[in-house]
């Protein structure tokens, strides 16, 4: 009974874990590590009351089989929610690039890696986003379906489980785009206003402004349009817990 209870627990810790494996959690690169622990062992307890039963005694091949599976389902669940994050930082980059914050680079807390500043608002906005959108209690109760539904060990990923994901990631750049494009329009405009003001006096020397002007011309734009942002992640969040529940079955 007892190496029933713990295979049961390591089932259901490896389709949870797999899960959070690519969600972008809001905080510095020190703890989220920890915190995909701790936020897989607490999601694994609540949904203690849906563990599946195994058998007693299992072969080898069925554990391995079983918790391959379950990692598998957990990292496509994982990844098809990543995706709505991964349109954020689309948008960041587009429009970073536009009005020149490649040169200001600072460090991805996730990554430890240099990063454009607007690509690490967007990670820290999504990864906020995704916890006061309530998408945690959603997956939640997604994987608590799932276990209900379905034994361990019934996933395999194929063609038509795959479908849905490339599907989500072939959004991520027309999604990104469209999010920038007011940005980048705005900043083609002043591009052509200042370039046309430099034909008309050319002692004037307006590259020193370009740059301040267009980051503050973006800077704008996006603080303009950062009230959509929750209602554009939502509508993202019901495509992407559409294509979870698909892939769990639930």
């Amino acid at each position: 009974m007892p190496s029933a209870v713990l295979l049961s627990f390591l089932v259901v810790f490896c389709r949870v874990a797999g899960f959070f494996t690519f969600i972008p959690l809001p905080g510095g690169k020190p703890g989220p590590d920890v915190a995909r622990v701790v936020l897989s062992l607490s999601f694994t307890m609540a949904l203690y009351g849906q563990w599946p039963s195994v058998p007693e005694n299992p072969p080898l091949s069925w554990c391995v089989a079983t918790v391959i599976s379950e990692a598998a389902l957990g990292l496509a669940v994982g990844l098809a929610v990543a995706c709505l994050t991964e349109v954020f930082l689309m948008m960041a980059q587009v429009a970073g690039l536009q009005a020149g914050y490649g040169y200001a680079s600072t460090i991805d807390p996730v990554t430890q890696a240099d990063a454009t500043v607007l690509l690490v608002v967007a990670q820290l906005i999504a990864g906020m986003l995704f916890f006061a959108m309530g998408m945690d209690r959603e997956i939640l109760r997604v994987l608590a379906r799932s276990l209900e539904n379905h034994p361990p060990g019934w996933f395999t990923l194929n063609r038509p489980a795959a479908a849905p994901i490339l599907h989500l990631a072939a959004g991520i750049f027309s999604g990104g785009v469209r999010l920038a494009l007011p940005v980048v329009a705005l900043l083609t405009l002043v591009d052509l206003a200042l370039a046309f003001i430099g034909r008309l006096n050319a002692q004037l020397h307006l590259v020193v402004l370009a740059f301040p002007v267009k980051m503050l011309v973006a800077l704008s734009v996006l603080a303009a349009v950062g009230a959509l942002y929750p209602r554009v992640y939502a509508a993202g969040m019901r495509q992407a817990l559409a294509v979870a529940a698909h892939l769990a079955g639930s």
